[in-house]
């Protein structure tokens, strides 16, 4: 529902520029055979950068501080490029963070929510995957440490017969401990499936922790809309306007030209 809701808001051609990146291509396999290096890629930028979506709150000459960008596109529009273009059996998972929730939510409830899409997505599911949830059910169902456990090993168990994108939002907004819990279950899940991709998205002060528990595995890109982003999205905004004949295409391509070039500064 998060995506779906993040998806509906996004402006179609918006960051399509990080699905060309080099970091990118060679994460998802298209740079050629991925495996240890460059299996996870970190897309990091300040609050309002768009490693979500972007999306414009309110429009106010004179500061560019005030062309207020909340969220952050990147998250969703990998999820769905990957989607599009993904082969037979090959598995797209992901999970939103939300800081009005991030105190209520565990470990295992982000990979608990990743191995239930998981299931949900299969058509059949494989007998190994089967008899792997039957032998598992008992840890599942136990104490905290025992479900994060048996979760860890059932997508161990997936992963390492399937390809596997895992794409993760808002990384930062997970609270204190439970990142590294986070991190130190990804670690465990790449160790057991060298095909898993694990897509991150987040505030810059994370990456040192995310390279140390990941070390050698990462390769990082920073985020910020371009001037082309931000004049898609004006375009976007300005052809629906419900009231078009409240300005003429002078008064629009001088809207145009004046924000593309208050975002170079």
């Amino acid at each position: 529902m998060r995506h779906e809701n993040i998806q509906d808001r996004r402006v179609k051609g918006v960051g399509e520029w990080l699905v060309q990146t080099e970091e990118f291509r060679r994460w998802c396999g298209l740079g050629g055979e991925g495996g240890g290096d460059d299996s996870v890629l970190f897309c990091y930028g300040d609050p309002g950068v768009g490693k979500t979506f972007i999306r414009y709150q309110g429009l106010f000459m004179g500061d560019r501080r005030e062309i207020v960008l909340t969220g952050c596109h990147d998250s969703s529009l990998v999820v769905d490029r990957l989607r599009e273009s993904r082969e037979l059996n090959t598995i797209v998972t992901c999970f939103y963070f939300d800081f009005t929730t991030r105190k209520e939510i565990s470990v295992t409830d982000i990979l608990g929510s990743l191995l239930k899409q998981i299931i949900r997505g299969m058509e059949i599911v494989p007998e190994e995957i089967s008899r792997g949830l039957r032998e598992h059910k008992d840890s599942v169902c136990g104490g905290y440490t025992q479900q994060l456990v048996g979760i860890v090993q059932i997508l161990q168990l997936i992963t390492s017969s399937q390809p596997t994108f895992i794409c993760i939002d808002a990384l930062d907004e997970c609270a204190g401990v439970q990142l590294a819990r986070v991190l130190e279950s990804l670690k465990q899940i790449l160790d057991k499936s060298p095909r898993t991709r694990i897509f991150l998205t987040g505030r810059p002060h994370i990456r040192a922790e995310i390279e140390g528990h990941l070390s050698g595995r990462v390769a990082s890109v920073s985020v910020g809309p371009s001037k082309d982003d931000f004049i898609t999205y004006i375009r976007a905004r300005l052809a629906n306007d419900k009231s078009p004949n409240s300005m003429d295409e002078c008064l629009r391509e001088d809207i145009l030209n004046t924000l593309g070039n208050t975002s170079e500064t």
